[in-house]
């Protein structure tokens, strides 16, 4: 009998998830009832997002109840199907869950073509990450060509997404990044203009260098002292775009904010926070459009692949140790 390997939230974190916190077990499979699809996960996606939706707060997101599956986006495999849209073999991305197998309604789950980009592409450019980036940066960000863009958690997987619209778009793009490699990368393979390499020199020097004529957008990523820094350099009516903040999610003291806010007092200065899901209505706008250029050649897809769902908790914590290149996906197997 198959059976559903599943992983569970069973305590809230307390600064970084622990093994402890999640409990594995081998699970019989649910029937399918009318309208319903059986999915096999094939791959899913791991998000610093997903440290928030295990506390036990008010969030843009319902947290994870505990004793639940632990959530997660991934892309599947349906292999029984009692509903019209959908058939079996269709390769299928929605709400996957951190489980070998998803019984659905099949709401919020698309079709994917393997054969138009490679399944993990789904999980990033094609996927919440690139909308992310995508509409975070022309809606919030607004670009206009010639101005300098700068972009923290540079070769992340929405980090390196904005960096290169941003020079698709004409502007001249600034990475901030962890190690030499990472800093490589941004410059070589995602066509940043530079990247200041945070691990082993002054970031506030690094900016002054390479944003001789200050910063007009600055898409965050990661929050804390950086973010503060960034501050210091911004250009009149400059736009701060607050996508995250991964180096305060494992926090056991209070969040370190900006003590450099008057900042946009001083510039007439925007912040805003974005958050992907608003944007749902015109996913397919965003996905057309990075879908041209990655056919084109314009735009790269930089996929991090890990294997084995019992390794969800330890694979995880590389978002947050800076471990991995371009996003972040565990191969269930």
């Amino acid at each position: 009998m198959t059976t559903n390997r599943t992983v569970r939230l069973i305590a809230r974190p307390v600064g970084e998830p622990k093994h402890s916190d999640f409990a594995f077990a081998d699970e019989p499979l649910p029937a399918v009832a009318d309208g319903q699809l059986l999915i096999k996960n094939l791959y899913l996606s791991l998000d610093p997002a997903m440290r928030g939706w295990m506390n036990d707060g008010k969030s843009y997101i319902e947290p994870v109840g505990l004793g639940d599956v632990m959530r997660a986006g991934g892309i599947g495999q349906v292999v029984e199907s009692k509903n019209a849209k959908f058939a079996p073999g269709d390769y299928v991305s929605g709400m996957a869950n951190v489980q070998t197998y998803c019984v659905t309604d099949g709401k919020g789950w698309v079709k994917v073509d393997p054969n138009l980009a490679p399944l993990t592409t789904y999980l990033n450019v094609l996927g919440m990450p690139g909308m992310t980036a995508y509409f975070g940066l022309l809606e919030s960000g607004q670009p206009k060509a010639g101005e300098t863009v700068v972009v923290s958690g540079a070769t992340g997987a929405v980090g390196s997404t904005v960096g290169q619209v941003a020079k698709i778009k004409g502007c001249r793009v600034v990475g901030i990044a962890g190690g030499a490699e990472k800093c490589h990368i941004a410059v070589k393979e995602l066509g940043f203009d530079a990247c200041i390499d945070y691990k082993n020199e002054d970031v506030r020097i690094g900016l002054k260098r390479e944003c001789p004529n200050g910063i007009d957008v600055y898409f965050d990523n990661v929050g804390g002292e950086i973010l503060d820094t960034v501050l210091t350099r911004i250009n009149l009516r400059a736009r701060i775009v607050i996508c995250g903040a991964i180096s305060q999610y494992n926090n056991t003291t209070a969040i370190k904010g900006p003590s450099n806010y008057l900042s946009l007092l001083v510039n007439r200065a925007r912040m805003e926070g974005i958050v992907v899901f608003d944007y749902a209505p015109r996913y397919k706008e965003g996905a057309l459009a990075m879908g041209a250029w990655l056919k084109e050649g314009k735009m790269k897809s930089k996929e991090h692949i890990e294997e084995g769902i019992d390794r969800f908790p330890k694979v995880l914590m590389k978002l947050f140790k800076g471990e991995n290149f371009g996003k972040l996906v565990l191969k269930v197997g």
